[in-house]
C-alpha cells in the first residue's frame, strides 16, 4: 500500500545530495566559534535576513527560546497571538524557563494581530504590572491556514512596535515560504525586525536546526543563552552542511509543495462531508473540517491511516495535511481518493 506523509513538513528525508554535502562536511568546534561549516551556514542566513549576524540552535523551539531569552529578563511581558506556535506548541517554555509573562492576544484568520489590540495590550509604567518588553510575530502562521504575512503588515507592525518601545521577534519557521508566497526576499519581510528564527528541518528538507538572525550584539547574547539551554554543539558542521545545501538548493523548490496544496484544496472542496475554503491556502498548510454528522476529525484520521494517509486532527472538527518534499502529485490523487472513501 502507498504511505503518504502529511502530518508535517518536519517528514521530509534528506536527498542523496544532500546526504553527500553532510559526509564531506568540513568541521570544527562550533562552541569555540571554529566549525568553518556552521560560521558559513551563519553568514549565508544573516546575509539573505538582512542581519548582522546568525546562530545555528538544534530546534525551532530552541530558536524561539533562545530569542525570548535574548529579548526578556524574568517577570517581562512579551505580546503574542492566542493561536501562535510559541504560545501554543512550545510547552510553556518562555515562562517555565525564562519567567517570560504572555499577553495573548486574538489571531485574525490571516494570521495578523490588530495593531489597536496590540497598542492596548502594552502596560503604563506601574510596579502592579509586569514590563511590556516584545512583540512577537508569526510568519508563515501555522494555525492560521499557513498564511504569509505580507510586507506591509510587518513593516505596520514593527514601526508600531518601535513607537510603544516593544523588540520585535519573528518565529519564521516557514519564513521562505511566506517570502515566496508574497513574491519577495524574505529580509524584506524582517526588515525592520529586532530578530528572526526559521527551521532548516521542514520545508527546507534538512534533518536537524534553526538558524536565529539579528543584530551583532543579540546574537552575543543569544549564543550564551543556547549554552545555557544546553544547546551548544561541538562538531556541528555536519548538520550545519544540510542547511547550507538546504538554502543553495530547496528554497525555490517550495512553490511545488504550494502548488500540490492548492491541488490538494480544491480536491477537498468536491468532497462531500468536508468543508474548506480553497482560496485562502496559499503556501504548503492545508486546513478543513470535518462536517460529516457521521464522522469525526479523528475518526476520519483513523480511517485514512487505514489507507495508508497520515495527517493530524487540529481540535475539534478541524484537521490539517501539510505538503513537502517528497510528496508527489500522484500522492495527492491517492489522497483524494482514500478521503472520498472514507467520507461514504
Amino acid at each position: 500500500m502507498r504511505t503518504v506523509e502529511l502530518r508535517s513538513d518536519t517528514f521530509t528525508l534528506p536527498s542523496e545530495a544532500m546526504r553527500e554535502a553532510m559526509a564531506r562536511a568540513e568541521v570544527g568546534d562550533d562552541v569555540f566559534g571554529e566549525d568553518p561549516s556552521v560560521n558559513l551556514l551563519q553568514h549565508m542566513a544573516a546575509e539573505r535576513m538582512g542581519k548582522d549576524a546568525a546562530l545555528f540552535v538544534p530546534s525551532g523551539a530552541m530558536a524561539n527560546l533562545v530569542s525570548l531569552l535574548s529579548h526578556c529578563e524574568r517577570g517581562d511581558e512579551m505580546v503574542l497571538g492566542n493561536l501562535s506556535h510559541i504560545f501554543l506548541y512550545e510547552a510553556g517554555s518562555s515562562a517555565a524557563v525564562g519567567g517570560i509573562h504572555p499577553h495573548p492576544l486574538p489571531n485574525n484568520p490571516d494570521g495578523t494581530l490588530n495593531l489597536e489590540s496590540i497598542e492596548a495590550a502594552v502596560r503604563t509604567d506601574d510596579i502592579h504590572f509586569p514590563r511590556s518588553r516584545l512583540l512577537c510575530l508569526e510568519n508563515t502562521h501555522n494555525r492560521c491556514w499557513g498564511s504569509p504575512l505580507s510586507v506591509a503588515y510587518m513593516e505596520s507592525a514593527c514601526t508600531l512596535a518601535q513607537r510603544l518601545g516593544l523588540k520585535v521577534h519573528v518565529d519564521g519557521a516557514r519564513i521562505w515560504n511566506a517570502a515566496l508566497a508574497e513574491g519577495v526576499a524574505p529580509k524584506d519581510l524582517v526588515r525592520n525586525c529586532d530578530s528572526v528564527s526559521f527551521c532548516l528541518s521542514k520545508g527546507l528538507g534538512a534533518p536537524v536546526g534553526s538558524v536565529i538572525c539579528g543584530s551583532e550584539e543579540f546574537i552575543r547574547r543569544a549564543r550564551r543563552m543556547r549554552k545555557q539551554l544546553g544547546g551548544g554543539m561541538r562538531q556541528a558542521g555536519i548538520l550545519a552542511a544540510g542547511g547550507i545545501y538546504a538554502l543553495n538548493h530547496m528554497v525555490e523548490r517550495l512553490a511545488e509543495d504550494h502548488a500540490l496544496a492548492r491541488k490538494l484544496a480544491y480536491g477537498i472542496a468536491g468532497i462531500e462531508g468536508l468543508e474548506i475554503q480553497p482560496e485562502r491556502i496559499r503556501t504548503n498548510i492545508v486546513h478543513f473540517r470535518v462536517v460529516a454528522p457521521h464522522m469525526s476529525a479523528a475518526a476520519l484520521v483513523e480511517r485514512m491511516a487505514e489507507r495508508g494517509v497520515r495527517f493530524l486532527a487540529a481540535g475539534g472538527r478541524l484537521v490539517r495535511m501539510v505538503t513537502h518534499f517528497g510528496i508527489t502529485e500522484e500522492d495527492i490523487d491517492w489522497t483524494l481518493e482514500a478521503l472520498k472513501l472514507s467520507c461514504k
